[in-house]
């Protein structure tokens, strides 16, 4: 839409926030499917909730019986009810030799570190079984108190800049304070919205470092803070900083994950915009409303080519321009080439100033 074009990146061209839609000329399949559609959302949704219920009694309650049979702890993901049958998962490599190389083994451990793109709340199901991690960014330096999601205006932007049909410039960094450790359903919510401002050393609050040695298992990063549309890599927050490339006191194991468009039948997977209310039981329902098996695919970056691998070259990712936050650098990049996406110069600062327009002119 015009009126959101000043969040049009003005490198790629993409707008990464809006929420995808399909191709025109498809609304009267989409009229004729859509009472259909409701009444197998309704369906499929009242099923997600009560497994949302059973998760909270067996997996959450008798959390220590269900662990030693991890296919039974795995399987409350609710992907089947959802519409995703089948997750295609690929091993790739960068580097395409002669022969047939051996199938390496994708398992990372406890204390080792999950580096992943976010679009959607699919996902985060995906990897439910493992511990999360949400990340808070630090107020900026200029504002004696600081004022929840929104960056865009305490950095400058201003409210002329925001409301503006002409393109943007990318919202500078804001420094990210530290991490909390949060339940499944509490990184559900958060899907769609951007992280709260907060003091460093408030409750809660510590470094990726303290939470990473104190593990019993991987620790899931997101470094863009907030999720896309898909249709590009937002800019990663500074979360590695002071952490040589290879890193050698734990494993980096590199995720993209990649959401087909939606057609007619099948809604966008992807969740950018969070809802007013229960977010995201709304977003759930339209997925559930979907007529077709929904479609998306995960790629894993294979382990001898991560940047905890020995023979992983820091030069080949790192310009002359780049930070000190090497190992955030090489994640973005691989996570680009290993998912053909394009990266945005957009950050999760410019999407705090999207969502405040967007709420704005609803």
């Amino acid at each position: 839409m015009e009126k959101f074009s000043a969040f049009r990146d003005p490198g790629t061209g993409i707008q990464p926030f809006l929420k995808p839609v399909p191709p025109t000329g498809s609304e009267t399949l989409t009229a004729i499917a859509l009472p259909f559609g409701y009444v197998v959302g309704t369906v499929r949704t009242l099923l997600v909730l009560i497994s949302g219920v059973l998760y909270v009694v067996l997996v959450e309650g008798v959390c220590l019986a269900l662990k030693p049979v991890p296919p039974l702890h795995r399987i409350v993901t609710l992907l089947l009810i959802l519409g995703l049958p089948w997750i295609p998962v690929e091993m790739v490599t960068r580097k395409r030799g002669r022969g047939s190389k051996a199938p390496e083994p994708w398992s990372p451990g406890a204390g080792d570190i999950i580096v992943s793109n976010w679009a959607s709340t699919i996902e985060i199901l995906w990897l439910a079984f493992r511990v999360f991690r949400f990340d808070f960014p630090e107020p900026s330096a200029r504002v004696s108190s600081p004022v929840a999601r929104t960056p865009g205006r305490r950095t400058g932007t201003g409210s002329a800049a925001i409301s503006s049909p002409a393109a943007r410039a990318p919202t500078p960094r804001v420094p990210i304070a530290g991490f909390k450790q949060v339940s499944l359903f509490g990184i559900l919510r958060a899907t769609g919205h951007v992280p709260d401002a907060t003091q460093p050393g408030s409750p809660g609050i510590k470094s990726l470092e303290e939470i990473r040695s104190n593990s019993d298992r991987p620790v899931v990063v997101f470094p863009e803070c907030a999720t896309s549309n898909g249709r590009g890599l937002l800019r990663f927050a500074e979360i590695f900083k002071g952490v040589s490339v290879p890193v050698t006191k734990f494993k980096v194991f590199v995720m993209c994950v990649r959401y087909d468009p939606p057609t007619a039948l099948s809604p966008t997977m992807t969740h950018s915009i969070p809802s007013n209310s229960i977010n995201p039981i709304p977003q759930l329902f339209s997925l559930t409303t979907s007529l077709v098996p929904l479609t998306m695919s995960i790629r894993l970056l294979a382990p001898s080519e991560s940047p905890s691998s020995g023979s992983f070259l820091a030069s080949e990712f790192l310009t002359e321009g780049t930070n000190d936050d090497y190992l955030t650098e090489a994640c973005a990049s691989l996570i680009a080439q290993i998912g053909k996406m394009k990266r945005v110069g957009f950050g999760w600062e410019d999407k705090a100033a999207f969502l405040e327009f967007y709420n704005s002119k609803k």
